[in-house]
């Protein structure tokens, strides 16, 4: 990669892209790859968050700032009446279900080992495209083999543990599904609104589920400690409002098959801040079974490249937002 002028690096493959896309992709790597590392910091030990708690303080904080931005900025802030409701349903999916899992595991789970294991929301998605159009090229089935296996050897070691651990790699599962299927039907469903608004209405509507979930199951009010408030902050401002800017700025400037690069880059910064910050250990099996996962997840995006100039891609997850954490 050589830069030209300092405006635009040359990538083999890929051609000139601006220099400007690729900083919005390194927030993007170095930021949402932390925020795993920071709702652990969130939830832990007696003076953390419950954690569908700090789901709902995180969601309906968040979207309400993104809403505020595009009244400021008068911007369109209302849906038509179907994109309400697919923006209530792919909300919960992706934040209550999706988001809200991996907090109720970071309880008990590595932020790193959680984050290995929602690199499994492409593959995923890739299965139920496959589903419904029961056509893919050899490389996309390498990758969903390869990336499966993975996904065993990772998790098979927690299954022989406490029920702890047991419970907290069901919901990381769980998380990583609710996840897929909330892109899939952003994608299907909410193609027109502008990204903002569909991002502010839909962490609305998932903070509503969390507010839901923390009522059924009697979470108490929090009292957070210094470090809790801080990855909560953490989550809000950076993880949040900062990366998802960078984010729809790296969709705009860069080529998708490099935006979505960031899939299997996450996991790794993940395993590397949770190993430097908080020690957590790194098992010869999540190395096999978190490498084996990122090399599917390589190959479900390679083998999901248009065939030609002009194809659509075979599954839906280019350009939708996939920030979990």
């Amino acid at each position: 990669m050589s830069g030209t002028g300092g405006k635009n690096w040359r990538i083999p493959g890929l051609g000139e892209v601006p220099a400007a896309g690729l900083l919005h992709l390194m927030v993007v790597y170095i930021v949402w790859g932390s925020t795993y590392l920071a709702i652990r910091i969130a939830v832990m030990g007696p003076h953390g968050f419950p954690p569908f708690m700090l789901g709902a303080g995180r969601m309906l904080l968040g979207g309400g700032l993104l809403l505020l931005w595009l009244v400021v900025a008068k911007k369109r802030v209302r849906l038509d009446r179907k994109e309400w409701l697919w923006a209530a349903a792919s909300g919960i999916l992706l934040w209550t279900g999706g988001n809200g899992m991996v907090m109720f595991a970071e309880r008990y789970q590595a932020s790193g080992y959680s984050a290995l294991v929602m690199g499994m929301v492409p593959i995923w998605v890739a299965v139920v495209e496959l589903v419904r159009t029961r056509r893919a090229p050899l490389l996309l089935w390498m990758g969903l083999s390869v990336g499966l296996l993975g996904l065993v050897i990772l998790t098979l070691p927690g299954f022989r543990g406490s029920a702890a651990d047991a419970e907290g790699i069901i919901s990381l599962v769980v998380a990583s599904l609710s996840w897929a299927a909330g892109l899939i039907l952003q994608r299907a469903k909410l193609p027109n609104p502008d990204p903002v608004t569909s991002s502010a209405w839909q962490q609305l509507f998932g903070g509503g589920g969390f507010l839901l979930l923390a009522l059924a199951t009697g979470e108490p009010f929090p009292h957070p400690g210094p470090a809790a408030l801080a990855g909560f902050g953490y989550l809000v401002v950076v993880g949040s409002l900062l990366a998802f800017t960078s984010f729809i700025m790296a969709t705009r400037l860069l080529p998708i098959i490099l935006v979505t690069t960031y899939s299997y880059v996450n996991p790794l910064v993940a395993v590397l801040l949770g190993a430097l910050v908080l020690g957590e250990s790194v098992t010869p099996s999540t190395i096999m079974g978190g490498l084996l996962l990122l090399v599917g997840v390589a190959g479900v995006i390679m083998g999901n490249r248009p065939r030609r100039a002009g194809d659509p891609p075979l599954a839906p997850w280019d350009g939708a937002v996939n920030d979990v954490n």
